[in-house]
């Protein structure tokens, strides 16, 4: 029997994921079918955001950003992790396609991991920012 992998390992391989612009379904795989997945913000104007309901709503959210945002900078200025906890500290820039506004905003991803599967996640970032610039 192989071990899954460690909790750092896991987010790595999703950022690496993400990075490379694997498709929305490869990335959720990291995923657990029954995901605590929230992002705070204003749902009725920002439709990425919100509760999102197991691997597929996290493959949902991923789709939705890749539809709507064009990426121009991700930068991750640390990973920290302490047992199933891993909190990814950075900063980003993207552009919304339907404004043609720009995002940037410093971020925190905060995951649990169980046996190299997402349990849980939280974005926190300027969500004041985001709602603007999709309007």
């Amino acid at each position: 029997m192989t071990m899954p992998p460690s909790p750092q390992a896991t987010i790595e391989e999703l950022l690496r994921r993400m990075g490379a612009g694997d498709p929305p379904e490869r990335i959720a795989a990291l995923v657990s079918d029954d995901v605590d997945w929230y992002v705070a913000g204003a749902v009725d104007r920002v439709p990425w955001i919100g509760r999102k309901s197991g691997r597929a709503g996290a493959a949902d959210f991923y789709r939705q950003i890749g539809e709507r945002l064009i990426s121009e900078k991700v930068e991750v200025s640390d990973i920290l992790a302490k047992g199933d906890r891993v909190v990814v500290l950075g900063a980003l820039a993207s552009r919304v396609r339907a404004t043609g506004k720009r995002i940037e905003t410093e971020f925190v991803f905060d995951f649990t991991v169980e046996a190299g599967e997402i349990v849980r996640f939280r974005m926190f970032e300027d969500s004041h920012a985001v709602a603007q610039a999709v309007v």
